[in-house]
């Protein structure tokens, strides 16, 4: 994707995580990759739902600022977790940090979602593993997430909110969807008694076909 249509894409993801109400306020954050190996980042202080091309700055992995925002906005402090994942994996091409309610509310109880209740969940995403809490915007958070680059594509950060990334921008979006999607079918089930898993010969089955498709 050319430099502007990502810019676009970026501020559509970040309408998208708003009106979803996976942020509020100023709340979370957004990167991606360009062609060239630099990532454009949201700004700090600014409504994701508001977000304009412009607003975005460009830098290296290394957190050197390449091209400032043309608005003047300064990149968000929180970006230091989104650069740790793109050295650690360079196949990452997109992140997304935000509040997931749900998400947030197991993130807060300090409890992974592990449980394999639903085909589409084992296939597509079977585990979303807990990151030890640290001080937003400091590189402890980065320290925390960087053991999951490889085998998973999000995370709950600990009493903070929920972390997700992929190949691309979509990928990580959509990765934050069933991160949240996940927490709200366990919390219901948890509320009526219901929550159990697939039968261990069918979760086997379900993770042979993940492989077959590369999953």
């Amino acid at each position: 994707m050319e430099e502007q249509k990502l810019r676009e894409f970026i501020c559509e993801i970040g309408r998208n995580i708003w009106e979803r109400q996976m942020v509020a306020a100023n709340d979370g954050n957004i990167t991606a990759k360009l062609a060239d190996g630099n990532i454009l980042c949201t700004p700090t202080g600014v409504s994701k739902g508001y977000l304009e091309p412009d607003m975005l700055t460009k830098m290296t992995v290394e957190g050197e600022i390449v091209e400032p925002a043309p608005s003047g906005h300064k990149p968000t402090s929180e970006v230091k977790m989104h650069l740790r994942m793109y050295r650690a994996n360079p196949e990452i091409g997109g992140c997304v940090h935000a509040h997931p309610i749900y998400g947030t509310v197991f993130a807060i109880k300090g409890e992974p979602l592990v449980k394999k209740m639903m085909p589409e969940s084992v296939i597509a995403m079977p585990e979303i593993p807990l990151a030890p809490y640290a001080t937003p915007s400091t590189e402890g958070v980065a320290d925390s997430c960087e053991p999951f680059a490889h085998k998973y594509t999000a995370c709950l950060l600990e009493q903070h909110g929920a972390f997700s990334w992929g190949k691309t921008l979509m990928d990580a979006y959509l990765s934050m969807e069933r991160l949240e999607y996940t927490a709200k079918m366990t919390l219901l089930a948890r509320l009526v008694q219901g929550e159990r898993e697939l039968p261990q010969d069918e979760i086997q089955k379900l993770i042979g076909m993940r492989a077959q498709y590369g999953l």
